[in-house]
């Protein structure tokens, strides 16, 4: 059963529902000139002619324009979220009535309903997977092993599903060639410093109408996306203070002015924690019990696994809703402590959490859109693992929006090509 006929199954006005969500897609793409330029390129070459593409992904109206992209580009799409709280229905509404299009994506499932969709995705038998968090992948090598064979090959979005899927590398089970998108410059630089920065705080400070000025965030992470996260809030005068694990980060983030904190002593301090690692328990009972009461937590991670909340839940003698999108959990000595979107990406799946600004993700999914070209035309060329985005590709992006945006830059001449190539000229 399609987005369309579970989410139209309550609702009264069926064609309003669609033409909100069909607003808000040609919205977002009049601010996306990367994927304007592709989709009139891959209308009139249809390069994705006979592929049908499974997607995971957050299912708002940024990725529906690059749904809607891919299958101008002559592929069947099967889309459905990898969050059960990021799905905007209206949208996916929408996107199940474009041509070639099946939206199963529907706000607000339980973990049964969820997984299912994913499956409902797979029985269109993708040739091409494109996944935020590789559930997808996964479930494909888990579950359905019998498709391998005829998947030429996949994308993946965001830090933590690249990490999962190295780790399957590295243990020998990824099967089918799959593009780390998140890790090339045109996504890690922008989507995940500006992107997760800016739609992080924005969306906390939206869902509990309170101020950054003045307050101490402890960022958790000092990644990209915990630099983007920790850079914005200085700028609206928040007091950051960084808790890391890895030396090197730690040293950075203290070299650009932050305070470098364990957790343990953080969490006495701080006013709103931002959790970015990708990791698991990185807050937890030892942290809860030392946190200010009115204490503010959310995650900027990816699954819900960065803030412990059964432990939180444990210690909790009383839990309920303060304000839509935020849950208090009140400790026996009267503090209390406020997580936010259950937990989940507080960037979309918060009430009014609208993800990354248009603009950045143009970026994000114009790679995606041609790395699904690539992979249609060059596939057999690449093993199964994990790959790079090939530079090209990302060069070919950044040109785009350097064409949209007015921008004009220099190149190199012939000479300096040759004398960057050679070793032999010295002092």
């Amino acid at each position: 059963m399609s987005s369309y006929e579970r989410v139209t199954a309550h609702v009264e006005d069926v064609e309003a529902l669609r033409e909100e969500g069909r607003q808000k897609m040609d919205w977002a793409l009049q601010h996306m000139p990367i994927l304007q330029s592709l989709r009139e390129d891959f209308a009139a070459t249809k390069p994705l002619t006979g592929e049908t593409i499974g997607m995971a992904m957050h299912v708002e109206a940024k990725t529906a324009v690059l749904v809607e992209t891919l299958a101008i580009g002559g592929a069947e799409v099967a889309v459905t979220g990898c969050n059960p709280l990021s799905t905007h229905d209206d949208v996916s509404v929408a996107l199940d009535a474009v041509d070639n299009v099946t939206s199963y994506a529907v706000r607000g499932v339980d973990d049964e309903e969820y997984y299912a969709a994913i499956e409902s995705v797979i029985d269109h038998e993708p040739t091409i997977t494109v996944d935020d968090g590789a559930d997808m992948v996964f479930r494909i090598h888990q579950e359905h092993p019998e498709l391998i064979d005829s998947i030429v090959g996949g994308a993946e979005e965001t830090t933590t599903g690249v990490h999962r899927l190295r780790a399957m590398d590295q243990d020998g089970e990824l099967k089918y060639p799959m593009f780390a998108v998140n890790d090339t410059p045109m996504k890690r630089l922008f989507d995940n410093v500006h992107g997760t920065g800016e739609s992080a705080l924005s969306a906390i400070a939206m869902t509990t109408n309170l101020s950054w000025a003045g307050k101490t965030v402890v960022v958790a992470g000092y990644g990209y996306c915990g630099q983007g996260v920790a850079k914005k809030a200085e700028g609206l005068d928040a007091n950051v203070v960084v808790c890391e694990v890895e030396p090197r980060k730690a040293l950075e983030a203290h070299m650009e002015g932050y305070d470098v904190l364990p957790m343990a002593e953080a969490a006495r301090q701080g006013d709103v924690f931002i959790t970015t690692t990708g990791n698991r328990d990185v807050i937890t009972e030892l942290h809860f019990e030392e946190m200010q009461d009115g204490a503010i937590l959310a995650n900027a991670g990816h699954f819900d696994v960065e803030i412990n909340l059964d432990e939180l839940d444990d210690l909790a003698v009383d839990r309920y809703e303060a304000r839509d999108g935020v849950e208090a959990f009140e400790m026996e000595d009267g503090r209390r402590l406020n997580v936010l979107a259950e937990g989940r990406l507080v960037n979309l799946a918060a009430p009014v959490g609208l993800g990354h600004p248009v603009e950045v993700m143009d970026q994000s999914f114009g790679i995606q859109a041609v790395c699904v070209r690539e992979i249609v035309e060059n596939g057999d060329s690449y093993e199964a693992g994990v790959h790079e985005v090939p530079d090209e590709l990302d060069k070919e992006v950044a040109q785009i929006k350097l064409a949209a945006e007015g921008v004009e830059h220099d190149g190199l001449t012939d000479e300096q090509v040759e004398y960057m190539a050679s070793w032999q000229h010295g002092t």
